[in-house]
C-alpha cells in the first residue's frame, strides 16, 4: 500500500524536526536530560518475544517514528533513572495509520563492559498507545478491535563511552491489552522490531 499525502506530510516533519534539535546537541548526558531520536521496524506475528526465539514471520507492516524522553529521577546511589518516552509515528504496508504513545521507562546505565561499549537497559511495561484507525493487523476474531491500548517497550541502547549521548538501540515496540485487562477483542496487538538512533542533550 502507498503512503497518503498525509502520511507522507508526517514523515517529512518527523525528519525534519529531528535535524535541528541534533545539531544543538553536546556530546554530553549530564544536561538538560532531554533526548530525541529516530526509529524504524517490522512487523511480526508472534508474542513479543518470539523474535529473540526464532519463529517470528515478519509481515509486510512498517513503522517509522521519532521518540523524545525526558528524564524525571536518577538514583544518587545506582545507575538507574527514570524517564518519561513517547513517540509519534507512521506505519504502512498492510495497514495506513498513525500511533502515538506514552510510557514511564526505567533505564539502567551500568554492565561490567561498560568501559569498552556503555550499555543501557530500557523498560517501559506499562503505557498508553493510541492510533488513528483499528488495524486490521489488531482485530479479534470477531473483527474488533481498539485504538487504545497499553503500550510496551524493551530496548537496549549502545554508545561508545567516549560519547555517552550518541545512542544507537534496538526496541521491542508493543501494543497489546494486557491480557485482556484495556478490552476482550482476543487481538494481540502488534509487535514490531525496530533499529534506532538517540541523542541526548
Amino acid at each position: 500500500m502507498k503512503l497518503s499525502l498525509t502520511s507522507g506530510a508526517l514523515l517529512c516533519i518527523l525528519c525534519l524536526l529531528l535535524v535541528p534539535v541534533a545539531q544543538a546537541a553536546s556530546d554530553s548526558v549530564d544536561g538538560s536530560g532531554w533526548s530525541v531520536g529516530v526509529y524504524g521496524g517490522q512487523y511480526y506475528d508472534s508474542e513479543p518475544a518470539g523474535f529473540s526465539q526464532g519463529n517470528a514471520t515478519y509481515l509486510n507492516q512498517y513503522l517509522l517514528a521519532l521518540t523524545a524522553s525526558k528524564t524525571l529521577w536518577r538514583s544518587p546511589t545506582l545507575p538507574l533513572s527514570l524517564e518519561l518516552d513517547g513517540m509519534l509515528g507512521q506505519q504502512w504496508g498492510l495497514a495506513n495509520l498513525q500511533e502515538m504513545a506514552v510510557a514511564p521507562v526505567l533505564r539502567w546505565s551500568s554492565f561490567p563492559w561498560k568501559q569498552w561499549l556503555q550499555t543501557d537497559l530500557r523498560l517501559g511495561p506499562l503505557g498508553v498507545s493510541y492510533t488513528t484507525e483499528v488495524s486490521a493487523l489488531e482485530r479479534g476474531s470477531e473483527g474488533r478491535g481498539s485504538r487504545w491500548l497499553n503500550f510496551l517497550m524493551i530496548e537496549l541502547a549502545f554508545s561508545r563511552p567516549q560519547q555517552p549521548a550518541q545512542e544507537v538501540f534496538v526496541r521491542l515496540h508493543h501494543r497489546c491489552s494486557v491480557y485482556d485487562l484495556v478490552n476482550n477483542y482476543g487481538a494481540n496487538g502488534e509487535d514490531f522490531l525496530a533499529f534506532g538512533y538517540r541523542h541526548r542533550f
